[in-house]
């Protein structure tokens, strides 16, 4: 799979910004949680940014996240007003404090539900075909504050009687490429990760080979990332966003307006786009939390 990104980012802010969404402070910043180490977010959301650039009139800047603590910590201290979560970081800032509302999440196909699935696998050649033979290996997770990479796995192991903290060696490794690759080449038993990485990613970019992995386990429905926006933005501006992020972060209105080309993947997942979510969507993620116990969902 190729991205195929404008030669030129498109700096909206070279013209004024209209009057009613002018602010005091620019340029807005737009971050988000770490997936891969070899895409980074300015490559993934790119398409995104620049259409809210031109909807805006404001001149947006992405910062590269150096984990998922690190947007909680900036959408809670306002440094941050607009971040790409996973459905665990979002819930942790709400609980922390940021005021933070959740408006468009990621969908894969025109019209389907905004979620998606976790995988837990191991190399195809090992032994491991189930949770259960996880006890006592060396088993990778993408983060703490990972729903597909931790928190759904940890409840899946919890129900079988497994401790993760205790019954597997974790690794946590920062993001969801690298624990598939850390698997694929034999450095952890067995890793969890979201769907797209695992099945195809890593495979388009010939980085594990097609059957190198064998799943050995699949979470239920995840609700979707979330793209949230910072409660405190001035209201006619923060409106503007609000309303490109649930109609306009399409693949299909992003390629036939400049802002990408050929498949024009949206977001971190590959996704068509985004549709419009509400806090509401999340309430499964609390319960997980609820049920491994908001110490151990809530690290830091």
């Amino acid at each position: 799979m190729k991205r195929f990104l404008p030669a030129v980012l498109l700096l909206a802010a070279c013209s004024s910004p209209p009057a009613e969404v002018a602010r005091a402070r620019e340029p807005l910043v737009f971050s988000g949680v770490p997936t891969a180490s070899s895409i980074t977010t300015q490559q993934t959301y790119l398409p995104i940014v620049d259409m809210l650039r031109r909807e805006t009139g404001v001149e947006i800047r992405v910062q590269e996240p150096t984990g998922y603590e690190a947007l909680v910590a900036g959408m809670r201290d306002g440094s941050i007003d607009i971040g790409a979560f996973g459905p665990q970081s979002y819930v942790v800032a709400r609980e922390r404090g940021a005021r933070i509302t959740p408006v468009s999440a990621q969908v894969k196909e025109k019209g389907a539900a905004p979620s998606y699935r976790g995988f837990g696998f191991a190399h195809a050649d090992s032994s491991i075909r189930s949770l259960a033979d996880l006890r006592g290996r060396k088993v990778c997770y993408a983060d703490r504050l990972s729903t597909s990479g931790f928190l759904y796995p940890s409840t899946a192991l919890r129900a079988i009687g497994l401790d993760p903290a205790s019954d597997t060696v974790p690794v946590f490794t920062s993001g969801h490429e690298a624990t598939v690759l850390a698997v694929a080449t034999g450095q952890c038993d067995a890793g969890f990760a979201f769907d797209e990485m695992v099945d195809r990613h890593l495979v388009e970019r010939g980085q594990v080979q097609p059957g190198q992995l064998t799943k050995i386990w699949t979470s239920g429905p995840i609700p979707g990332a979330p793209l949230a926006v910072a409660d405190d933005l001035p209201e006619p501006l923060r409106q503007r966003i609000v309303s490109a992020l649930q109609t306009k972060a399409t693949a299909d209105h992003l390629r036939a307006n400049g802002f990408c080309q050929g498949e024009c993947p949206v977001g971190d997942a590959t996704a068509w786009g985004y549709a419009k979510v509400d806090d509401s969507l999340y309430e499964p993620v609390r319960a997980a939390c609820r049920a491994v116990g908001w110490s151990s969902c809530t690290p830091g």
